[in-house]
């Protein structure tokens, strides 16, 4: 548990940074939102690609080894970012975020089934939560180191005066380099760290895993299939992690973007994707401390879906300007930052429903669920099209509205269908 922990840690810190990527990019690639969040798009279009691929390496190399090499690969990822930021090369800087998502997805692949099949199916939702502290923690604290490393106190005198266009050419090249410059030593930081880690658990005492035998389908329940497309639960579930996946990336990867639209500068704005993260972290402890003692995994999972279908109506409709935590921000602003207390288990309730019963099945429906989280590529980029060409609340009505009301249904019926002809439920 506590190397599956440092795991999730690492590739939340990895996922969890581009809420302050995206609009530091944005600034120092002179991009407009579509641009910046393709960023985004890059690192999560690896999942999509890499998914079922790392579960094969996985089964022939050994989880060990495989997850070694997922660390690897990320860490080459962030080397790449070297390059890019002295040469300013918009280009390189998405090669490195992809390649940072090829080695992500390796991990996830790892991660996830071990994170299953270590207990009993219905306690889950209290191992994915407390994965899911480690994994928050690091998108509390991503933003706040890197602000902390890259910004200085003077840096919202150099955005305001890059952003009024009085620069000289030559002035402005300058200042754009010297910034995107600091990321140069972080990240080579980062990826030692990141082979270190990689070493370390190869030689560590995490054991190797049966996933077919350890999530073993009862008798009947998957005799006769030979597809594992007709698990209609599990396809249903992946559209669900694929939906939450996106109303989560858009709550945490726009908001420092949002704020801009209430005239909250950067500087200030960056503490919006750590008060989302804290409730992030309350949830996984709440669900840590109450499943299942005091409430089911299934329940909590629709607990949260429907809370966060009901905030996500508060963020296009609150429009009251209210002073809170320090600052004075659109109500709407924090209707999405309690969005973070509805995605906290969410993912972990997805997950044991969805995989269940899958027996020699199981290793491919774990990848079709990694494969889900390119909802992370997709979604932004949707969001920076609608904000480029709409508003702001525009786009959130068009994504966070729908994928709550789908998690809903799923929470509620959809994961209890185990027949696409027959009405069959469990």
């Amino acid at each position: 548990m506590v190397i599956l922990g440092l795991m999730f840690f690492i590739f939340g810190f990895t996922s969890w940074i581009n809420s302050m990527l995206v609009p530091f990019f944005k600034v120092g690639c002179e991009l407009n939102h579509f641009q910046s969040y393709l960023i985004v798009f890059t690192m999560y279009s690896a999942y999509l690609i890499m998914a079922l691929p790392a579960g094969n390496i996985l089964k022939k190399s050994g989880y060990k080894k495989g997850i070694m090499a997922g660390f690897f690969i990320v860490a080459c990822g962030a080397l790449l970012f070297v390059p890019a930021a002295i040469w300013r090369s918009y280009p390189l800087f998405l090669a490195g975020s992809f390649v940072m998502g090829l080695g992500s997805a390796m991990l996830q692949s790892a991660a996830n089934p071990y994170v299953t099949v270590i207990g009993p199916i219905d306690t889950t939702t209290k191992r994915m939560a407390i994965m899911g502290i480690c994994n928050k923690m690091a998108g509390l604290l991503a933003p706040l180191i890197f602000a902390a490393v890259i910004f200085t106190q003077q840096d919202q005198a150099t955005f305001d005066l890059l952003e009024t266009g009085t620069l000289d050419p030559v002035s402005r090249e300058a200042m754009l380099d010297s910034l995107v410059r600091r990321v140069i030593v972080p990240y080579s930081i980062f990826a030692a760290f990141l082979f270190c880690t990689g070493i370390a658990i190869r030689y560590s005492k995490l054991p190797e895993i049966d996933l077919e035998e350890r999530n073993s389908a009862p008798e009947g329940v998957s005799d006769g299939k030979t597809s594992v497309f007709q698990f209609p639960y599990l396809i249903l579930g992946v559209v669900a992690m694929f939906l939450h996946i996106s109303t989560q990336v858009v709550t945490v990867d726009t908001i420092v973007s949002y704020a801009g639209s209430f005239g909250i500068n950067m500087m200030d704005a960056k503490v919006f994707p750590s008060f989302t993260f804290a409730l992030v972290i309350l949830g996984n402890i709440l669900g840590a401390v109450l499943i299942p003692k005091v409430i089911s995994q299934t329940r909590m999972f629709q607990v949260c879906c429907i809370l966060g279908l009901v905030l996500s109506v508060g963020v296009i409709s609150g429009t009251r300007i209210v002073s809170f935590m320090g600052m004075d921000a659109g109500l709407s602003i924090w209707f999405l930052v309690g969005l973070g207390l509805a995605n906290s288990l969410i993912y972990a309730g997805i997950w044991p429903l969805a995989i269940r019963n899958l027996g020699r099945f199981t290793k491919t429906g774990s990848s079709m669920l990694v494969m889900a989280l390119f909802g992370n590529a997709v979604t932004p980029l949707l969001y920076g099209a609608i904000v480029d060409h709409a508003t702001p609340r525009i786009a959130y009505l068009c994504i966070l509205v729908p994928g709550f009301l789908y998690l809903t249904w799923y929470s509620l019926h959809g994961y209890k269908i185990t027949s696409w002809t027959k009405r069959q439920r469990i």
